[in-house]
């Protein structure tokens, strides 16, 4: 029997050609989710927590935003295994009679829906931004690290508290709260985008003075097919690690802003926007309003960090062991 038709240990040549599938199940990422219970139950919880916030429609016994299904009379009961509590709202209500299970739902699809949004926002930016900046090299890199720094030394929430208190009193809080979903999303997007520009920069100025970029110069291929269709999918690593983290820190940063009355309106509860509401209960012992937001929202940005961390252990080749 040749060399080339040799069985491996699991009875296939070694010229077999292996599915996507079992490719993907034969990976160092397969195997070190495989050994890592933290990692295992992070993934678990972020998929639950994505579950309910696709379904919340179908899964919420009541709908927070239907005035006729809201009755003031209910405000502020507590969870039903507490003293006073009714079978209907097994975590209480909230202060305008709300079904506190349904609002966290609903309050938790709006949050992810920001958080994923104004990443796919910075996410979009930093990576043309750093795509340019590294492979073009000179003035031009220059002067857009430059602008890079600028957006850095601004922190996210200064930049947001005076962008949507403008716009509030420019054109008032009507117009706001209808478009506060698209206004958090730009200027929490817009904000971040240095993040990636200066990481994607980085693996540009190292991938580019590889042979494969020479190579493709040399067969005639334009910029922007080396940059985009070449270079860039050798950078996903770190910008995958990336975003995961700043999902995390996106949701923290509408909370912030709802929490002072920036963010989402009362109408359209996110995590943070429940959390403010009820704040002000908090000392007259209707806590639940405000803590059982507050721990979904701590236990959503926990997993969120959990799993950056992982994968950037993972997806480090300084780490890969033969």
């Amino acid at each position: 029997m040749s060399k080339h038709s040799t069985p491996n240990i699991n009875g296939k040549g070694n010229n077999h050609v292996y599915t996507l599938q079992e490719r993907f199940f034969r990976s160092h990422f397969w195997h070190s989710l495989k050994v890592d219970l933290v990692a295992q139950i992070c993934f678990l919880v972020f998929i639950l927590y994505v579950f309910m916030a696709i379904f919340a429609p179908l899964i919420a016994p009541f709908d927070p935003y239907d005035p006729v299904s809201i009755d003031i009379m209910n405000s502020e009961l507590p969870p039903s295994w507490s003293e006073g509590g009714e079978s209907d709202f097994w975590l209480g209500t909230d202060n305008q009679g709300r079904d506190l299970w349904s609002t966290i739902l609903y309050g938790t699809r709006v949050s992810l829906m920001i958080g994923i949004g104004a990443v796919l926002l910075q996410a979009f930016i930093g990576i043309c931004v750093g795509l340019i900046a590294g492979y073009k090299g000179g003035r031009l890199d220059s002067l857009l690290m430059r602008i890079a720094d600028v957006q850095l030394s601004f922190s996210t929430l200064m930049v947001a508290i005076i962008v949507l208190a403008v716009f509030q009193a420019s054109f008032g809080t009507e117009l706001y709260q209808e478009l506060a979903m698209v206004m958090l999303i730009l200027v929490i997007g817009i904000a971040e985008w240095p993040q990636y520009a200066r990481t994607v920069r980085a693996s540009v100025l190292a991938e580019k003075e590889k042979e494969y970029v020479d190579a493709a110069r040399v067969i005639g291929l334009s910029n922007t097919r080396i940059m985009f269709r070449h270079i860039l999918p050798n950078t996903l690593s770190p910008i995958l690690v990336i975003s995961t983290v700043q999902v995390a820190n996106a949701i923290i940063s509408e909370a912030a802003l709802s929490f002072l009355g920036l963010g989402m309106p009362i109408s359209e509860p996110s995590l943070g926007s429940l959390i403010s509401s009820g704040f002000e209960y908090i000392f007259s012992g209707a806590w639940w309003i405000t803590m059982i937001p507050g721990a979904v929202l701590v236990i959503l940005v926990l997993v969120m960090n959990l799993l950056g961390d992982w994968l950037r252990d993972v997806l480090n080749p300084k780490l890969y062991k033969d």
